[in-house]
C-alpha cells in the first residue's frame, strides 16, 4: 500500500521497509507471543519519489532522525500489528509532511504602543498599591 504523504508526494510501498518485533509492557501471556512492535523505515536520501529539492529539504531539516539517511519510525501502542502499522505509517506521513512544509514567515520586531505600555504600567502601580496597603504600619 503506498503511502499518500500530499497529492505532490506518494512514497511506493516498494520503498518502506518493515521490522515486527516483541512488544514490552503489560499485556499477559499473549503479549510474550504476538510481534506487535513494528518498525518501518524509508531510505530518504535513495528514494525515487523524491525530487532533488524534496529530498534535500528532508535531509537537512530530519537530519538528526536520520541514520544513513534511512528515517526510522517505531509504534508499539496498540495491541494489534495491524493497527501498529497504520500508526507508523501515519506517524511517517506526519513526518515527512513537516519536513516539507513551507517555513513560517519570519516574526517582525513591534514596539508595544503608547496606550499598552501606559495600561501596564497602571496596572504594576495599582498591584503596588494594594501590597502596600497589606503591610505592617511602620512604628513611627
Amino acid at each position: 500500500m503506498d503511502l499518500e504523504v500530499s497529492p505532490a508526494l506518494t512514497i511506493p510501498a516498494s520503498e518502506l521497509g518493515w521490522r515486527f518485533s516483541r512488544s514490552s509492557g503489560p499485556g499477559g501471556q499473549h503479549v510474550n507471543t504476538t510481534d506487535s512492535r513494528v518498525e518501518l523505515s524509508w531510505n530518504v536520501a535513495d528514494s525515487a519519489s523524491l525530487s532533488d529539492g524534496q529530498r534535500l529539504m528532508l535531509l537537512t531539516r530530519l537530519e538528526r532522525r536520520l541514520v544513513a539517511g534511512v528515517i526510522t519510525v517505531t509504534a508499539s501502542e496498540q495491541r494489534s500489528q495491524l493497527r501498529n502499522r497504520e500508526v507508523a505509517l501515519a506517524k511517517l506521513c506526519d513526518l515527512v509532511a513537516a519536513g516539507l512544509a513551507p517555513e513560517a514567515a519570519r516574526r517582525r520586531a513591534t514596539k508595544p504602543t503608547r496606550g499598552s505600555n501606559r495600561r501596564r504600567l497602571a496596572a504594576k502601580e495599582q498591584r503596588a498599591a494594594t501590597k502596600r496597603q497589606r503591610r505592617r504600619p511602620s512604628a513611627e
